[in-house]
């Protein structure tokens, strides 16, 4: 999931990877004058990761545009966060390097963009990075092999009870921002979009073996991007 035209950076194969690929992209705003900030997400698991504590003390030591978002579902790939850490609420590990860093409640809507706001202003007036631990939840496996029999049922169905989808649309038809009809609609456009894109992959041909050496380096429409 990649898309350098929505400033999209997708993800990275190594868990942790990501991280200081993401304070770099911050750094280069920065040295370039710009105001953009980076949101750089990241799973509990992935704040094992030396290259995590690496990278919030550079951050903060250069005072790099970025904001590190950490979606807590308290399991990463399949081990709670109690049996990994001693530090559970996980905001604390940017405080050692003195970062503002706050918990969210990450299955409301409305606040996770209330943090998403405050921290972006923050970087945005140069005053470094901020981190957010966004506590969350997934009702299913980590992927398609893991049977989630690290948990219970009951706790399954107690996160599904406050899911942030029914939520909003909750707040949305009780403020009548939408009918039930216009939010059908939405809905039904968004299954198609989803069914079109299952449809293109798959009856796309793959692509010839030469195409991995293509593009390798190249130029675009980001200056600090040098074409090899």
């Amino acid at each position: 999931m990649f898309d350098s035209s929505k400033r999209f950076f997708g993800g990275h194969g190594i868990v942790g990877g990501q991280i200081p690929l993401g304070a770099g992209i911050g750094f280069a705003e920065k040295y370039l004058g710009t105001k953009n900030v980076t949101l750089c997400y990241m799973g509990d698991g992935a704040v094992r990761q030396g290259a995590f504590h690496e990278t919030l003390n550079m951050a903060m030591t250069w005072k790099i545009p970025v904001v590190f978002i950490i979606e807590n579902n308290n399991y990463a790939m399949g081990t709670s966060v109690e049996r990994t850490s001693n530090v559970t609420d996980l905001y604390k590990l940017g405080l050692a390097y003195e970062i503002p860093s706050e918990p969210v409640d990450g299955m409301s809507v409305e606040d996770v963009h209330v943090a998403i706001e405050k921290a972006v202003i923050h970087a945005r007036e140069g005053k470094g990075p901020y981190l957010l631990e966004m506590n969350t939840y997934r009702y299913k496996g980590h992927s398609m092999s893991d049977p989630a029999k690290y948990r219970t049922k009951e706790e399954v169905e107690q996160y599904k009870a406050k899911d942030p989808i029914e939520m909003v649309l909750k707040t949305i038809m009780d403020n009548k921002m939408a009918s039930e009809n216009e939010i059908d609609i939405i809905v039904k456009g968004v299954q198609e979009v989803v069914e079109d894109s299952v449809k293109f992959a798959e009856e796309s041909p793959y692509p010839d073996p030469s195409e991995l050496y293509k593009d390798v380096y190249v130029q675009n429409d980001y200056p600090y991007i040098i074409e090899s």
